[in-house]
């Protein structure tokens, strides 16, 4: 189904999907087509408001399970795992960047890291927490609240609470929503050089029209699937 670019490079499948579905309480079942994602790949997800995109994320985080088929991340069979064990898991594979940020307001910057490591069943690391700051150069801001960040600085206090851990996966939903373009790109650039630095897989899922267009002289192996209500046209490229 897709063409990637320079193939002998990413043999390993850290994403797959066969028959996936979803079914919603009394609502539709949304199907997706199936994928398979190399590790170090770049997937994006686009498609209409109701079309799937965080649906989508969410089952590859293990924070919904399929209604039928069969989803695989970073070598685990999804639906193997009970809600312990996939908690757990998700620690550990999985950098999440929802749209809302979820910065704990109570804590500071370096709390807030802190947390992810509590969160994964981890001692808290200050070196660990001051490398991912620095990585992202906000080392300065670890004292500060989330009230006194702007908003590009939450952003990247996000993305390094996110690849703390240093994630296999690194699934980023709407991250350019509400930003001008200039911001638009620099957001991409930085998680896109943030998945190339953990050789980690990266999602995004965007209705944004912009995200495409930056996607489009990207080195590595890159698919992008459009989701709809009916089965989903496809469009891979290689370089």
């Amino acid at each position: 189904m897709a063409a990637f670019v320079d193939q002998s490079n990413y043999t390993l499948k850290m994403i797959t999907t066969r028959q996936l579905a979803y079914q919603y309480a009394n609502g539709p079942e949304i199907r997706f087509e199936d994928l398979d994602v190399p590790q170090g790949g770049v997937l994006l997800l686009t498609g209409a408001s109701g079309s799937g995109k965080s649906t989508w994320l969410a089952l590859a985080a293990g924070l919904l399970n399929a209604s039928s088929g069969s989803i695989t991340v970073a070598g685990q069979a999804l639906r193997l795992l009970d809600k312990v064990h996939s908690d757990a898991w998700r620690a550990k594979a999985i950098g999440f960047l929802p749209q809302k940020l979820h910065l704990s307001a109570a804590l500071t910057v370096h709390g807030n890291l802190a947390l992810a490591q509590w969160a994964a069943g981890l001692k808290t690391d200050n070196k660990s927490i001051q490398k991912a700051l620095a990585a992202l150069g906000v080392q300065d801001l670890a004292e500060r609240r989330p009230s006194q960040l702007s908003g590009g600085q939450a952003q990247r206090v996000a993305l390094a609470r996110a690849v703390l851990l240093q994630p296999q996966v690194i699934l980023a939903d709407e991250p350019t929503a509400s930003l001008d373009d200039e911001a638009c790109a620099a957001a991409l650039g930085l998680l896109l050089a943030t998945a190339e630095r953990l050789n980690a897989t990266l999602v995004i899922a965007t209705h944004d029209s912009r995200v495409p267009q930056h996607l489009e002289a990207v080195s590595r192996p890159f698919l992008g699937v459009k989701l709809a209500s009916k089965p989903m046209n496809t469009c891979a490229r290689s370089s």
